[in-house]
């Protein structure tokens, strides 16, 4: 079992915390990094094999990480020269891949099964499972739909419900091959253009916690809830299914 995680990223909408590190290495709860976590919690789904697509203080996490020995794992690195997006990396180390991986962004925490998704992925044949999470926005704002010029409903501050990625997906290195390495290409592009091959991804549909440390505020929640989610986080999910 191997996952690729993306580390590459230059953190700009987590500043100041990533001034002089990269976000998969921003300590959460004072005693762990986001990264520590991950590779815990991979290790204990059963994956062995693990490739850090490093970039931006890619030198940091190459250091801090080394082999993976800590956490039972085989490490090994891939350096992007330039932002090549979320898939991009990936098409670059195919050769390097078995026929279906993890591939997740460096900044997620959550108590996801990772196991169960990419084994629901492997029997599906989806060319590509993405693991989804419902969230809620409340509008601030009445709400009006109109048509020629008049109003026709009618809804106050009305809560939209929404299904959104988490940042982790299931995929198959044939779904790639068709695709060109070294130029810029992201999830959104891949999925496009699946829809558009009619050939539509599968969803893996998640509840539990998961929260993308993304911003100051994501970043500043993430800490105050450790205590209470550290638990899972820091053991993986129980899986239902194993």
């Amino acid at each position: 079992m191997h996952a690729v995680i993306m580390a590459g990223g230059k953190g700009i909408r987590l500043r100041p915390y990533t001034t002089l590190l990269p976000k998969p290495l921003v300590p959460i709860g004072d005693r762990f990094s986001i990264l520590d976590i991950v590779l815990g919690q991979l290790a204990h789904h059963g994956f062995e094999r693990i490739t850090l697509a490093i970039g931006h203080l890619g030198e940091l996490i190459r250091s801090y990480v080394g082999d993976g020995g800590r956490w039972g794992l085989e490490i090994d690195y891939h350096t992007q020269d330039s932002e090549l997006g979320t898939m991009g990396p990936v098409l670059e180390l195919l050769d390097r891949l078995p026929e279906e991986f993890l591939v997740m962004n460096g900044d997620v925490l959550t108590d996801i099964c990772y196991g169960d998704l990419l084994d629901q992925h492997l029997e599906s044949g989806a060319p590509l499972t993405v693991a989804t999470y419902q969230r809620q926005v409340k509008v601030d704002f009445g709400v009006l739909s109109t048509k020629d010029g008049v109003v026709v409903d009618f809804v106050e501050k009305p809560t939209v419900d929404y299904r959104v990625s988490m940042g982790v997906y299931g995929v198959s290195r044939r779904t790639l091959k068709r695709y060109t390495p070294g130029i810029p290409f992201g999830f959104d592009d891949l999925v496009l253009d699946l829809l558009a091959r009619s050939t539509p991804p599968h969803e893996y549909p998640f509840s539990g916690y998961w929260l993308d440390i993304g911003r100051p505020d994501d970043y500043d929640r993430a800490n105050a809830e450790f205590e209470l989610i550290k638990e899972n986080l820091l053991r993986g999910a129980r899986c239902a299914s194993w």
